[in-house]
């Protein structure tokens, strides 16, 4: 194999993939999270079918569907709650998996992390990486703790705000696109059976998500607002405010929120690092060099796709160069594709009188060619 040992920064869905699928392939995984408590946070979470073809190759998909809801259609609506169109969504996992499955973040990565541990993973937690030193077959790691480490490869799988992405000198930064997300978790309608989708109103949309028998997920995108307002705990007054002039399901699950309901707003950013990812044998996955728009809800299936292509390249029998040069041709096109549709998308959603806008056509035609594998 290329590698025997790797270092994974990083406990989110893409570095729990990751060190699941090496550790399944006989090497040896270190993983550090600088968080000191290692759960499952946030919201819902919009899995598609690739994600779910990368979580059943790491063998977490049947415990994450004992609580997910799968559903294999997806609705627009008028901002009034009347129907545009239901649209049948693309299986991008194959026609024996569901072509989206809602779900609770906790649910999805307590499952990780369970499996991590019972893979043998090494994994140390409220701790992260303070310098390295590259020689030509190995990388010398210096920890937050004192600590230190000899390994094949070190994957940063650190996120958006990537800290590995900068100690390799990768200068490329978040940047917004426009527009914001209010996102909270509330009991779910009897009636919701897919995802909804509310255009037309007061603000970018609005829609939901079954994410559990009894729990949705609902969000509201809107321009950026005051910066000082990011966080976990955004005013609910604000979103009652901003999510005036929506009906239909969505206006009821906004009058139903209890006072003390927790509001997650943000404003939405991307990023793409251009190939290649690596600098030697350090190197980015996920959205630490590509994240998206939350519009085409692929944001966790690029990330666990490319934990799963980099594991099984750099356990092959070829040198660990040629690996990662496999993995970029692999990967590239396939996020810029995801990435550069989500930019349009979101374009037309801040200008929806764009001439030949079709923000549902362009879901469609970006899920289709994910169909094809990854």
């Amino acid at each position: 194999m290329a590698v025997s040992k790797v270092l994974v920064v990083g406990g989110g869905i893409t570095g729990s993939v990751l060190s699941l699928a090496l550790a399944q392939r006989g090497v040896t995984v270190d993983l550090v999270e600088i968080s000191p408590q290692w759960f499952g946070v946030g919201h819902g979470i919009t899995v598609q079918g690739n994600a779910l073809k990368a979580l059943r190759s790491v063998g977490v998909l049947d415990r994450v569907l004992e609580k997910a809801v799968p559903f294999n259609n997806m609705r627009l609506r008028q901002a009034d709650g009347s129907l545009i169109v239901e649209l049948a969504t693309p299986r991008t996992g194959g026609e024996d998996l569901p072509s989206t499955t809602g779900a609770m973040r906790s649910d999805l990565q307590d499952a990780l992390c369970d499996a991590v541990y019972a893979a043998g993973v090494q994994v140390r937690l409220g701790l992260s990486v303070t310098s390295f030193e590259q020689s030509p077959d190995h990388v010398d790691v210096s920890f937050t703790d004192g600590t230190a480490g000899r390994y094949d490869l070190v994957v940063g799988a650190d996120g958006l705000k990537s800290q590995i992405r900068s100690l390799i000198g990768i200068e490329t930064v978040p940047e917004p696109v426009g527009m914001s997300i209010f996102r909270v978790v509330a009991d779910r309608p009897a009636e919701m059976d897919c995802a909804e989708v509310y255009y037309g109103g007061p603000r970018y949309k609005a829609g939901y998500s079954p994410i559990s028998d009894t729990k949705c997920y609902a969000y509201l995108l809107d321009e950026n607002l005051d910066a000082s307002l990011v966080g976990p705990r955004a005013p609910l007054s604000l979103l009652r405010e901003r999510g005036q002039g929506y009906g239909g399901t969505w206006g009821r699950i906004l009058e139903s929120l209890p006072d003390d309901t927790a509001v997650d707003y943000r404003w939405i950013e991307a990023v793409l690092v251009e190939s290649p990812w690596n600098r030697g044998r350090v190197m980015i996955i996920g959205d630490a060099a590509h994240a998206c728009p939350p519009l085409i809800a692929q944001g966790a299936a690029m990330c666990a796709e490319d934990a799963v292509v980099l594991a099984e390249l750099v356990t092959g029998e070829g040198p660990l160069e040629t690996a990662l040069k496999d993995f970029m041709a692999r990967r590239m096109p396939r996020v810029r594709k995801v990435l550069e549709n989500s930019l349009k998308l979101a374009e037309w959603e801040i200008h929806p009188d764009t001439p030949g806008a079709d923000p549902g056509g362009i879901m469609q035609e970006t899920l289709a060619y994910l169909q094809a594998e990854a």
